[in-house]
């Protein structure tokens, strides 16, 4: 759970809000997103197959700032007027992020 804090502490620039070994939160202006060790719940866990998170910045520099150092998946493309990566999190998922092409 620490490694995926600090992991996404770092990514969306702010502080966990909730913090425990099975379940944590982070406040983002009214939207809660958790991390949940389902391991310690003794559940299973299944992959999806065709959606991912998105995570939307305001700009291409911006974006080239925050996957410095992540393992990327998808190079960063332009598609449609956005720019377009994927990278992996502390914990093995993939992330979409993106930005406008301006």
């Amino acid at each position: 759970m620490n490694r995926a804090i600090e992991f996404y502490e770092e990514l969306l620039d702010q502080m966990v809000t909730e913090k425990n070994e099975i379940y944590s939160v982070f406040d983002i202006d009214g939207f809660r997103l958790g991390l949940f060790a389902y391991e310690k719940k003794g559940e299973t866990h299944e992959y999806g197959s065709n959606c991912l998170p998105s995570l939307s910045v305001d700009s291409k520099t911006i974006l080239e700032n925050k996957i410095k150092g992540k393992e990327i998946c998808f190079p960063l493309t332009l598609i449609r007027g956005n720019w377009v990566v994927e990278i992996v999190d502390s914990e093995g998922n993939h992330i979409e992020m993106t930005a406008p092409d301006f």
